[in-house]
């Protein structure tokens, strides 16, 4: 039996109004060309069995032909830009083991590049060449942040793929007929990732935004269900948001474990949930056995105030959030995380060369389908969140 998904009132701008202003912006991108020097990094590996730029570059290109829905890393939704980019996709693909080593080479440099041409600036302020070192400093400026953003992609990729889970390709390759399928469904490993309580969030998350219950049966995953292409991109670039949100939350609610913090009474806030639970979405889903609605979530209710004495739970704590504490645990960070979100969502769902999500067309897929969408969405926001903080540590990002 077919159950549809109607939400009438969804509007037709680009991107998901719940997006940071970040990731709303949009402008037109020059393109420059990035002079790509590296050394080999330092390493007990032989170097003979480190490919060259040229080489690794030409494989790139002789794989990347691919026009069908076939899973891979090569076959990613978004497609790295710059020359470090490209570079890492290749490492990753032929001489996986030093990866993590090329990358760690390529944001040393990266910085290194950057802050040379700052200090040319300053150097050169007072003579005659100093409008041509600030649009040189521009220019580089302009190609770090497409490395940048393409490294923390990669790096995506590779956690993505330690847990054997490809990205899934660009929608429009995988759309047959007006249906789509995603298979395998890598539910498993998608929450492998996850503590058993962030991951009980995670599948409440799901609930709500898709309505299929986590008890549901294989008849149920297997139903099939209608969803507009622009609601579809709407519900991941949220679940992205709303994985990056449960990685900060899960992070501070260890630390002040550890530190044996106390929950005052002023952070007493129950009931108060991220705004990432789509109420208005959820009011219009149709749910294969049709229990979403009030019995499934007044059970929610009932354990959290079965909980209310428990401040050690993770639901609960992040039921006491403050509208501060939710604010700072909600936003990205830095203002490639959020152009980051906003590639990838357009290169998924929709042109990325326009920077427009599709808004067009119904899609028929299946429960199982939407949660792998979903699933995925999650573990990317989550992954983001740890690969900023990695990044930051060598190349400063810019705050958001």
């Amino acid at each position: 039996m077919d159950y549809s998904i109607s939400l009438h009132n969804s509007t037709t701008s680009s991107f998901p109004p719940f997006l940071p202003s970040a990731v709303k912006s949009q402008g037109t991108h020059q393109s420059f060309t990035f002079t790509h020097r590296r050394s080999l990094p330092s390493s007990p590996v032989s170097v003979r069995t480190y490919r060259t730029r040229d080489q690794v570059r030409s494989g790139v290109v002789a794989c990347a032909g691919a026009s069908h829905c076939e899973f891979g890393s090569l076959n990613s939704p978004l497609e790295p830009r710059s020359a470090s980019g490209k570079y890492l996709s290749g490492v990753l693909q032929n001489q996986r083991p030093l990866f993590l080593l090329a990358v760690s080479d390529e944001l040393k440099q990266l910085a290194d590049e950057r802050k040379g041409a700052l200090c040319r600036v300053f150097r050169t302020h007072d003579s005659d060449l100093a409008c041509l070192y600030r649009r040189i400093a521009q220019v580089k400026a302009h190609d770090c942040d497409l490395a940048i953003e393409d490294i923390i992609y990669m790096l995506i990729i590779y956690k993505f793929s330690e847990i054997r889970v490809p990205l899934v390709p660009k929608l429009s390759k995988c759309i047959y007929n007006g249906r789509l399928e995603i298979w395998p469904s890598k539910d498993w490993e998608l929450e492998s990732i996850h503590c058993f309580e962030v991951l009980e969030m995670v599948r409440e998350h799901i609930s709500t935004v898709i309505g299929l219950r986590a008890d549901s049966s294989v008849t149920d995953n297997w139903a099939t269900t209608e969803i507009r292409h622009i609601d579809l991109g709407r519900v991941y670039a949220a679940s992205i948001l709303y994985g990056y949100f449960l990685k900060s939350a899960s992070l501070r609610h260890r630390l002040e474990q550890f530190l044996g913090l106390p929950l005052t009474d002023k952070d007493n806030n129950l009931g108060q949930m991220p705004s990432f639970q789509f109420p208005e979405i959820k009011a219009r889903l149709k749910n294969l056995v049709g229990c979403v609605g009030n019995k499934q979530f007044d059970s929610v209710g009932q354990e959290s105030r079965r909980q209310e004495s428990n401040v050690d739970t993770f639901r609960h704590y992040v039921m006491r959030f403050d509208p501060e504490t939710l604010k700072m645990c909600a936003k990205l960070r830095t203002k490639e995380a959020a152009h980051l979100i906003e590639k990838h969502s357009c290169a998924l769902f929709g042109n990325e060369k326009t920077g427009k999500l599709e808004t067009d067309g119904l899609i028929l897929t299946s429960f199982s389908s939407l949660k792998r969408l979903v699933l995925e969405a999650v573990a990317f926001g989550s992954f983001l969140w740890d690969i900023e903080e990695y990044v930051n540590n060598v190349y400063n990002l810019k705050d958001s």
